[in-house]
């Protein structure tokens, strides 16, 4: 089993959480529509992963839709009182499973009581604002209506916190003047460092940053040189990029996501990889951009 000590921690709104957490996306079907083949497997998954020390899930009532939800409530309610729950609203899912944005204040109300509902909880610990101007990335673009939404549910005292997600600089910015903005959840690994200036300015303001897709959009070339640097030390290309992104920012917090509990495992002991100066120079050429 991990050591998730070895990690470090960090403050998620006002709670204290490890640096390595768990996210529930692949614990819906295909797709992250509809039911997982195995519900039982989900269920332990989750078990697993707070056994070991993992005290935030990110979520969505929108994976499934419902399901990542309703499993997270079967398979640990009442939950662990250092437990943090993140979830996300601003999109909602078609009938053939698209993604699609769920701005107005009826949708946005509605889900985060759905959230609620789901979760069997009376409060959200932290609500991210899904940004879906571009449902592949950041675009620009304005959030302050649908930010000042969830502010007034913050507000009403069905969530404790506010972070966004899929925004760029210009976004957090005017998400700071509308809310305290906690954490900020975006595309981000070894190969895509968009968000480098992003992530040492939030480090600077004590704000968490949450990476998701830590072996997104690799090039077979990046992919072999990570899976060299694995083989090197004894681990799987998900620990060394796992581990990387840990050294990169003490505000980093990460969500790897899977459906199996040996998976989880070998994931969460990226924890107790210690990744040499020499190992991160050449990392850090994977993307071509070196860090100052």
């Amino acid at each position: 089993m991990s050591n998730l000590d070895k990690a470090g921690t960090f403050i998620l709104g006002d709670r204290n959480v490890n640096r390595l957490g768990y996210g529930a996306m692949q614990l819906a079907g295909k797709g992250v529509f509809g039911p997982p083949k195995d519900r039982d497997a989900a269920v332990a998954v989750l078990r697993a992963a707070v056994e070991a020390g993992v005290n935030h899930i990110d979520t969505s009532d929108f994976y499934g839709p419902h399901v990542t939800n309703q499993i997270i409530r079967e398979a640990l309610h009442p939950y662990p009182d250092e437990l943090v729950i993140v979830t996300k609203i601003g999109a909602m899912r078609g009938a053939d499973g698209s993604w699609n944005p769920a701005f107005s204040a009826e949708q946005l109300a509605q889900a985060v009581h759905d959230n609620l509902r789901n979760l069997d909880l009376d409060v959200l610990d932290v609500v991210n604002l899904r940004i879906m101007f571009d449902v592949h990335g950041p675009a620009e673009g304005s959030i302050e209506e649908p930010l000042t939404v969830l502010a007034e549910l913050q507000r009403k005292g069905l969530v404790r916190h506010i972070g966004l997600s899929n925004v760029t600089p210009t976004q957090v910015a005017e998400g700071r003047r509308i809310a305290r903005i906690v954490c900020v959840q975006n595309q981000y690994n070894l190969a895509h460092r968009q968000d480098d200036a992003m992530i040492d300015d939030l480090a600077r303001d004590g704000t968490a940053y949450v990476p998701f897709f830590p072996l997104g959009g690799f090039s077979p070339l990046q992919s072999s040189t990570l899976s060299d640097v694995a083989q090197r030390l004894g681990a799987t290309p998900m620990q060394v990029a796992l581990a990387w992104l840990l050294r990169r920012a003490p505000n980093i917090l990460l969500i790897p996501g899977t459906s199996s509990v040996t998976h989880l495992h070998e994931n969460l002991a990226a924890a107790e990889l210690q990744l040499s100066d020499a190992v991160m120079t050449e990392l850090e050429g994977v993307s071509g951009i070196g860090i100052a």
